[in-house]
């Protein structure tokens, strides 16, 4: 049985992915739980419309996120974090402060989610961030962290 899924599903695809399964796992799991359609002609012509209307979108914002990763290029954030005396902060820095001093700092808003710290931080110094935009764009943006 060929579907058309409308949510990621793990092992299986990802949300408007053709997939062949048994009939009775579409039948009595899938289609029931709202997670997929019938692969019929006139679904996939549904499909390949909204797969067209996906790429536009993504692409007028991957222009967005060029921009953005443009703004962010060489530039440095400044976090004032409490510590003691030895160099280590009370707590960690998360990427909602860093996302935080993004917007205070150079006026760029950006996701949360879209922050990746490489490891947890928990002393004063530089480090870098990624910001991942989309697949295509990504950036890096230093912070330090300096002591309030």
């Amino acid at each position: 049985m060929e579907l058309i899924l409308l949510k990621d599903i793990d092992n299986l695809g990802y949300k408007n992915d053709v997939v062949k399964v048994k009939n009775g796992y579409g039948r009595n799991y899938l289609i029931p739980r709202g997670v997929a359609v019938i692969a019929n002609a006139t679904n996939k012509v549904k499909l390949e419309k909204i797969i067209a209307e996906i790429e536009a979108k993504d692409a007028a914002k991957t222009d967005e996120y060029k921009a953005l990763a443009k703004k962010l290029v060489d530039k440095k954030l400044s976090i004032a974090v409490k510590a003691g005396t030895s160099g280590k902060i009370f707590g960690s820095v998360t990427n909602v402060q860093i996302a935080k001093a993004l917007q205070d700092e150079l006026g760029v808003e950006i996701e949360r989610k879209k922050i990746v710290l490489p490891e947890s931080i928990k002393e004063i110094g530089t480090y870098t961030a990624n910001i991942q935009f989309s697949k295509e764009v990504q950036q890096e943006i230093e912070f330090e962290l300096i002591q309030d």
